[in-house]
C-alpha cells in the first residue's frame, strides 16, 4: 500500500569508540524510507536536500525503491549536516555541529501523486512543519505515524501536543515519553500521553527493547543481543521505517498486527547499527531479515509447561 515518508535527508559525520566517517548520507527519512522499501514499494519521499547533494546518493535511494519526485534540491544552497560524537558505551553522544541550512527553511510541498497515501510517516522535524503535511494531504491516510524527540518538548511544547492529537501512533524514546507525561512510570506515562490523542504509544528503550501501548493492552519486545555494534545513529529511524513498512504491505492496523510490525522494527535497527551509517541497509536479503525476526522471536519464546501438582 502507498507509503508517504516525510523528514530530513542530511549529511552526517560520525565518530565512535570503533572509528569515525566523514560525511556520509544520513537523515530521518533516509533512513525511514530505506528500511521501509524492504516492505513495501514505492516508499514516496518528500525532504529537502542542497545543491551540494551527489546525484549517486539519490540514484541509490531510487535504487531501493524510493521515490524521490518529493525531493526538492535547493541548487544555491547547502545540506543538512550532523556531526556527533559517541562515548564509549554508546548510549550517549555530543553533538559537535549542527547545520540546518536549507532544513531551516524547508516547506513540504507534497507531488500530486503522492497525495493518496494511505499511510504516512513523519520523521523527526519542527511540529508545525509535521502538521502542515497531514493538513496539505487531500485525503486523511489510514495511519499516521509521528517521531519526535525532547527538543521540540523544550522549545515547542504546544505546538507538538497540537500535532500529537492528529495522528495514530507516536514513537518516542523513553527519556521523551517521561519529560512528555510529567511521569516516571512509563504505565503512568502511557497512559497520559494517549490521552493526548494517538490510538498507539510505542516507547523505545534502546538496548532493553521496546514498549507498544494500546489501550489497555501492552506489549515488550526485547533487543537483540548483538555481538558487535558500531554506530547507533539511525537506529530509531530505521525501527520506524520497518514498523510503517510493515503495516503498509499488511495493510494491518490491528493490534496484533502492530505488535508483528514491532518486531519487525527491531529486527531492521539491529541490522543498522552493525555498520556506520546506512551501509548495512543498503544490501539486506529478505532471508536474513526472516532470520534476524526469527531471532527476537525465539527470545521470548516459552514452551507450555508441564502440569505439577501442588505439594502440600
Amino acid at each position: 500500500m502507498s507509503l508517504l515518508v516525510i523528514g530530513s535527508v542530511a549529511f552526517d559525520a560520525l565518530e565512535t569508540p570503533f572509528g569515525k566517517t566523514d560525511k556520509i548520507i544520513g537523515g530521518a527519512a533516509t533512513y525511514i524510507s530505506l528500511s521501509a522499501s524492504y516492505s513495501t514499494k514505492p516508499v514516496n519521499l518528500v525532504a529537502v536536500v542542497g545543491g551540494d547533494f551527489p546525484q549517486s546518493d539519490i540514484l541509490t535511494l531510487e535504487e531501493h525503491g524510493v521515490d524521490t519526485e518529493g525531493l526538492q534540491i535547493k541548487a544555491d544552497e547547502k545540506s543538512f549536516f550532523w556531526s556527533g560524537k559517541y562515548n564509549k558505551d554508546l548510549n550517549s553522544r555530543e553533538t559537535i555541529t549542527t547545520e540546518l541550512n536549507v532544513l531551516g527553511s524547508f516547506d513540504p510541498l507534497i507531488p500530486d501523486a503522492y497525495q493518496n497515501c494511505k499511510y504516512l510517516m513523519l520523521g523527526n522535524l519542527a511540529p508545525q512543519v509535521q502538521r502542515l503535511v497531514i493538513q496539505r494531504l487531500v485525503n486523511r491516510p489510514k495511519l499516521i505515524v509521528l517521531d519526535t524527540m525532547n527538543f521540540w518538548m523544550d522549545i515547542a511544547a504546544e505546538e507538538l501536543l497540537a500535532t500529537i492529537e492528529m495522528v495514530d501512533v507516536l514513537s518516542i524514546n523513553d527519556e521523551e515519553a517521561r519529560q512528555l507525561s510529567g511521569e516516571y512510570s512509563l504505565v503512568k506515562a502511557a497512559r497520559k500521553i494517549l490521552a493526548f490523542g494517538p490510538k498507539f504509544l510505542i516507547i523505545k528503550k534502546g538496548e532493553h527493547g521496546a514498549l507498544l501501548f494500546h489501550k489497555n493492552k501492552m506489549f515488550y519486545a526485547p533487543a537483540l543481543p548483538l555481538e558487535e555494534v558500531f554506530d547507533p545513529t539511525g537506529a530509531g529511524d530505521t525501527f520506524a521505517g520497518g514498523l510503517i513498512g510493515y503495516i503498509a504491505a499488511t495493510d494491518d492496523c490491528s493490534f496484533e498486527n502492530m505488535k508483528r510490525a514491532v518486531i519487525h522494527g527491531s529486527a531492521m535497527a539491529s541490522f543498522c547499527v552493525e555498520k556506520f551509517g546506512t551501509e548495512r541497509l543498503l544490501n539486506l536479503t529478505q532471508e536474513e531479515i526472516e532470520a534476524r525476526e526469527a531471532m527476537f522471536e525465539e527470545l521470548v519464546k516459552v514452551q507450555p509447561a508441564a502440569v505439577v501438582e501442588s505439594v502440600r
